[in-house]
Parts: structure tokens; C-alpha cells; sequence
């Protein structure tokens, strides 16, 4: 059947959605470099597509001290400089500017908030709000209790107290080890509701992350290969060929395990490894999630340093010649920093499932390629008819899914070329932006419906947090005992160590 002609065969699961709700938005941290360039270019998305509610008001609240008009310009020139859908469209952003005030206060001051709660409570705005912390990390706690404080929280109401909601968006990092993690879940509990609380991780809301559970549940052909019997290994790669740029100042602090590993590939190899949820319903998915993590046992220093690769980028020439500074000059980085920018780490899961299969987790800076995938490699076919007579030389079936550039699925296979007498790989390939002429959205716009609408999904759980913290503070002390960061040039494919075990290499 063509494309053109399969609608009559699809699922619509979005009648069983729940829709977003009118709401009084408020971002704290509403003249920072988040919110311009993703949180109000969402928001004005979301608008322009007919997403948001017909009464949903945005407050911006930050340190600045702006008229309403001064905040209007700022916002319109971020949608202008950031929003994928151009040019803007004048009536969708007169609908978006009628939506958007001001409030100007720091993040400790009690009379802020008191003049936030007197602007919620005008009967003419929604009685639903919700809170997103565009802040620095070192902020969320402050904001959260002083919103409680102020009598806006959500803690002690229970679950079945779901009208008006307060709802407080937390963006990463979630804390900077387990320790602090635990320390913030606290806090934030004893404000708002756990369920109220939606940690944001932006890969999650990516279109081809989400198709995972789609395409693993959703089709008999994959799924009854997706274990330890066919599966040889798992590879998450999530590399960057810029640098760190301006963010030196807060990288040194954290370096890509805490930056990278310890969210986005985490929660990558969650929903590869996990089993199928009892049903769609948000906490089913999430204790799946939570599963696998735990799944993980706690290995020794000495195993954590036969599984992971440190490195850090060090200066070098491009093509043309040109000079590319090493991290350790990059601005606000502390010389002799011995922060990673690039990691490698092996993980198994040790369940039923996937158990003796490798993970491995791969994420770097200005390296020579620039994408985010997964690819699941299978085992080759017993030595027999074409693996006895080609050996290696049998190219193994893969599974690759883009999440980006260039969103999509690969499957690699062994065909006859034809007119002779040879097995040569050939792919299958569904790319999203190729075959789908719909709307294709960016992740914030999903994550922020997804809020409104109260579906936490795709949001992190205290306990996710928690375990994927686990698994990054045995590396973090296993490193400390280890000597600096290997050096890989800038634009190069990164550092080269051989497996200390196998003696192979990586």
C-alpha cells in the first residue's frame, strides 16, 4: 500500500490525549539566554499552530527592570532570531503579545512574589499556573520556597485536589551529584507535589526519541529481536563539533558526564532498554524507565576505569589552517582544568533481557561530527552458508535511529549485487523530513503542552534522577584517583584508548 494511501490504517492516539489547559505561565528567568532562545519561540510556536489555550496569560519575571512594552520587544526579537517557523506571522504575534506581561523582582525577594500572587489572583486571568525555572541551577530551591511561601505551591493538596493546578517545569542540571539531587527533591517536595513537578529533559521531547516506544511496541517485527539472544551491543552517541564557547563558567564546573551522560544518553538508554509498559499512562512508562536503571549494578572504581574513556580537546589547526584554541583556553575555564569534554562509558544491564549486552554511552565537544543516534548492532548468523564462507566480512544487520541531523531510521542488511556472486550491505531508510510533509515541532514546544496538558511522560521522576546520578558519581570518584584527561585535538573523532579488558578497541 502506498503512503498516500495508509492514513485508513493509522491510530489516532490523540483523541486519548489530554489537551492543554488555560494557565498563567510564569518564567523565572525571563531575559536569560533559555528563555529567548527556546522557551518564548516555543511559546510563540505553540500560539501560531493553534496549540495554546485561548486564555493562557505569560508572566516573565527576572532581575531586569523593564516596562511591559521593553519586555514585549524582547520576546517578539527572540521569536524573530530563534523561532524555526519564519518569517513571523503579524497576527499570530499580536495574539501572543496581548498574552505577555511583567514582573520585575530577584529571585529572594519576598515582595516579588507577593506582587506575583496579587497579579494571579485578578479573576480575569486563568486559576491554573504554571511555574518554569529558567534559572540558574543554584536558584531553583529559592524560587520554590518563596512561591510557597507566597501561598502559590502545590505540596500537602494531594492528587485529587487537581483544580486550580500549580505546576513548577525544573530544567536541568537537576542537581550536580546525588547528594544535591536528593537534597533539591527535598525541597521541592516540600512545595510542591511530586506530581506537580515536571523535570524537564528537552531530548525527550525530540521526535525521534519519542518514536522509540513506538516503534519497539507498536511493531512485531523488532521487538521479538530485542534482547540479549540477537542483540550484540548498543551504541548511544551524542557528539558536538563546536566547543564549549561561552559556557566555561559553568562547564569547568560540570564536564560532560554531569553535562550530557548523566540526562540525555541516560535517558536514551532507559527507553532502548526497557521493557514494555503496562500501559501508556505516564507513571507505567516512567517505572519502566526506572527499572532499567536499577538494573545497573554498582561496579567498582577499577571496573568503571576498564569501561570509560576521559578526554578533553586540545588546540589544533583546521583544514585550511586555521588555529582552533584548546579547551584549557577557552574563557572562564581554570587553567590546568582536568574537566572532561568528551566521555565514553560501557554499561550492561543486567536483566533478563539484556543481560552480557554492552551499552555504550559516547558524548564529546569539537569533534569532527556533529549528530545524535543510536545504533543497535546485531549478532552476525551461525558460521554456516554465507558467515562461514565470508567471515568478517559479513557485515552484521544494524539498527540506527537519527535523532539528529536529519531525523530518521536505517536498517543495514546483506543483499546479492547484482550480475555477480557477492553479499554487499545495502539500507533501508525512512527519513521524518523526507516522507512527512506535517508539521515537524521542536522539543520545548512538546514538553511545555505536555505540561499544560499535566502528562509527565516525558518528564524525569525524583527516583530517575536519583539512580542516573548513582551510576555518574561512582565514575566522577573513579576518575578522581586516575591522572588528567587524554588530549584529542579539536575536530578530530575524539580520544583513542584500547579496552583495558578485551584489549580492543573502542
Amino acid at each position: 500500500m502506498s503512503e498516500s494511501n495508509s492514513s485508513a490504517n493509522c491510530c489516532d492516539l490523540a483523541g486519548n490525549a489530554q489537551k492543554p489547559e488555560d494557565a498563567v505561565i510564569v518564567i523565572f528567568g525571563a531575559t536569560g539566554d533559555l528563555a529567548r532562545r527556546k522557551i518564548f519561540p516555543a511559546l510563540y510556536n505553540l500560539e501560531r499552530m493553534g496549540v495554546m489555550p485561548p486564555n493562557a496569560a505569560i508572566v516573565g519575571f527576572a532581575r531586569r527592570d523593564l516596562s511591559g512594552g521593553a519586555f514585549s520587544a524582547m520576546a517578539r526579537e527572540s521569536c524573530e532570531l530563534y523561532s524555526h517557523i519564519k518569517p513571523l506571522d503579524p497576527s499570530a504575534w499580536a495574539s501572543f503579545e496581548r498574552r505577555l506581561s511583567y514582573v520585575r523582582g530577584s529571585f529572594d525577594e519576598a515582595s516579588a512574589y507577593e506582587s506575583l500572587a496579587l497579579r494571579l489572583s485578578d479573576p480575569a486571568l486563568p486559576p491554573n499556573a504554571l511555574f518554569y525555572l529558567a534559572t540558574a541551577p543554584e536558584e531553583f530551591s529559592v524560587v520554590a520556597r518563596r512561591l510557597a511561601a507566597a501561598g502559590l505551591g502545590s505540596a500537602g493538596r494531594g492528587e485529587a485536589q487537581l483544580s486550580p493546578f500549580r505546576r513548577l517545569i525544573v530544567e536541568k542540571p537537576y542537581g550536580s551529584d546525588l547528594a544535591s539531587a536528593r537534597a533539591l527533591n527535598s525541597t521541592l517536595r516540600g512545595c510542591f507535589d511530586e506530581h506537580d513537578i515536571f523535570r524537564i529533559d528537552h531530548y525527550l521531547g525530540k521526535e525521534t526519541v519519542q518514536n522509540l516506544l513506538y516503534f519497539r511496541f507498536a511493531n512485531s517485527i523488532f521487538e521479538p529481536l530485542w534482547n540479549r539472544g540477537h542483540i550484540e551491543s548498543v551504541e548511544i552517541d551524542v557528539l558536538e563539533s563546536g566547543g564549549i564557547g561561552e559556557r566555561g563558567g559553568y562547564y569547568d564546573k560540570a564536564g560532560a558526564a554531569r553535562d550530557m551522560l548523566q540526562n540525555h544518553l541516560v535517558q536514551l538508554l532507559c527507553l532502548v532498554a526497557m521493557e514494555a509498559p503496562a500501559s501508556l499512562e505516564p507513571e507505567a512508562v516512567r517505572d519502566e524507565k526506572v527499572k532499567v536503571l536499577k538494573s545497573i549494578r554498582d561496579y567498582s572504581p577499577e571496573e568503571l576505569l576498564s569501561r570509560s574513556i576521559r578526554g578533553q580537546y586540545d588546540e589544533a589547526l583546521t583544514a585550511d589552517g586555521k588555529p582552533v584554541r584548546g579547551y584549557a583556553s577557552e574563557p572562564r575555564v581554570s587553567p590546568g582544568s582536568r574537566t572532561e569534554t568528551f566521555v565514553s562509558l560501557r554499561l550492561e544491564v543486567d536483566n533478563w533481557r539484556f543481560a552480557g549486552v554492552p551499552f555504550t554511552l559516547r558524548t564529546g565537544k569539537a569533534l569532527d561530527r556533529q549528530l545524535s543516534e543510536i545504533r543497535v548492532n546485531f549478532k552476525r548468523p551461525p558460521a554456516t552458508l554465507f558467515a562461514g564462507y565470508c567471515g568478517d566480512s559479513l557485515a552484521p544487520n544494524a539498527l540506527t535511529l537519527r535523532i539528529q541531523p536529519d531525523e530518521g531510521l536505517w536498517l543495514r542488511f546483506n543483499a546479492k549485487e547484482p550480475g555477480i556472486a557477492r553479499v554487499a550491505p545495502k539500507e533501508l531508510r525512512f527519513a521524518y523530513r523526507e516522507s512527512n510533509d506535517a508539521y515537524f515541532p521542536e522539543a520545548y514546544e512538546r514538553l511545555i503542552a505536555d505540561a499544560l496538558s499535566g502528562d509527565s511522560t516525558l518528564f524525569i521522576r525524583a527516583d530517575e534522577a536519583e539512580e542516573s546520578w548513582r551510576i555518574v558519581d561512582a565514575l566522577e570518584a573513579a576518575w578522581k584517583a586516575e591522572g588528567p584527561p587524554l588530549l584529542y585535538a579539536a575536530g578530530s573523532s575524539g580520544p583513542v584508548l584500547r579496552d583495558r579488558e578485551s584489549g580492543g578497541p573502542w
